[in-house]
């Protein structure tokens, strides 16, 4: 009898505690960028929470905002960019930011350092082909600041290996990802960040729905303390989480991980800015870029695109 009672209790016990399952939507595979999440499941951080998050690796074009929008998973990774965008299509269900990763855009151009060039403008005003997404925002910012491009643009179709075999081939990346495989190939690269011309987008943006946040804003809370715990422990101590996404992601090695952990830490550790925050004086600047793009009808307000959540 008391067997069966222990067995109950048991039982019980699983069903009171039993962690909430939760999904997380990634926008490309596992890389360090996302090396705070992983952190914060390794760490039990999640799990400290009474949370048993799926964290959903993407790729090329994993469309996370929609996603979100549509109900289909209950975070996600996106830009800030996308979410005013967003905004101005779906009025019904709308995303909202709620941790920032990265405080300056990683977004770069790079090109060959033999071709000599002094800044982007140069890029874009000289002979040569440029590999960029013609569609991408801070693509209309930069033809919009620079005029019609003299440089060759063709689509952008990932990878490095065009860049590796033609001198006079420059393409869009991420700071912490095509410079170093260039180089480990044997390029010599000159990295321009848009971020200096003007375009800064919040990226590596946690985000989720209005609906969650009014009728879950503990779990909110909860997501966001275990996410917080997180970014601080990945970087003050990336090696766990970086061995454990370069079995996730076999395109980079380790030490391709290693060196872009460091890489990112200026991007996302500011002086005086609390981790994850976010100003709306950035988001009225963005919003107001993309209206004078035409990219948007209406020019939002900024504390409609974000939520600043005490957790």
């Amino acid at each position: 009898m008391k067997n069966v009672i222990l067995v109950f209790v048991l039982l019980c016990s699983t069903q009171i505690f039993a962690a909430q399952t939760v999904s997380l939507a990634l926008n490309w595979k596992a890389e360090p960028e996302f090396g705070g999440f992983y952190a914060a499941e390794l760490e039990g951080y999640f799990a400290q929470q009474g949370l048993k998050v799926d964290i959903i690796q993407g790729g090329s074009g994993t469309p996370t905002v929609q996603m979100l929008a549509n109900k289909k998973v209950d975070f996600a990774i996106v830009s800030a960019d996308e979410i005013i965008l967003s905004q101005d299509r779906n009025s019904k269900n709308k995303v909202k930011a709620l941790y920032a990763v990265y405080q300056t855009a990683p977004y770069i151009v790079m090109s060959h350092k033999e071709r000599g060039f002094k800044n982007l403008k140069e890029v874009f005003t000289s002979d040569g082909v440029l590999s960029m997404q013609s569609g991408l925002p801070y693509f209309q910012f930069l033809v919009k600041k620079f005029g019609k491009p003299k440089v060759k643009v063709v689509p952008y179709l990932g990878g490095v290996a065009n860049f590796i075999n033609d001198k006079n081939f420059s393409q869009q990346g991420f700071l912490t990802t095509e410079p170093l495989s260039a180089e480990k190939s044997g390029a010599k690269v000159q990295t321009f960040m848009i971020a200096d011309e003007g375009f800064n987008p919040y990226l590596v943006v946690l985000a989720t729905t209005e609906d969650t946040l009014k009728n879950k804003p503990d779990l909110v809370k909860k997501v966001l303390k275990a996410v917080d715990q997180g970014w601080k422990n990945y970087l003050s101590a990336p090696d766990k989480a970086n061995h454990y996404m370069a079995t996730l992601n076999k395109s980079l090695n380790l030490e391709t991980f290693k060196s872009a952990a460091e890489i990112q830490k200026p991007l996302i550790v500011v002086k005086d800015v609390k981790l994850g925050s976010m100003m709306e004086s950035r988001w009225d600047t963005l919003a107001s870029q993309l209206k004078d793009l035409g990219l948007i009808k209406i020019t939002p307000k900024a504390t409609d695109l974000f939520e600043t959540v005490n957790y």
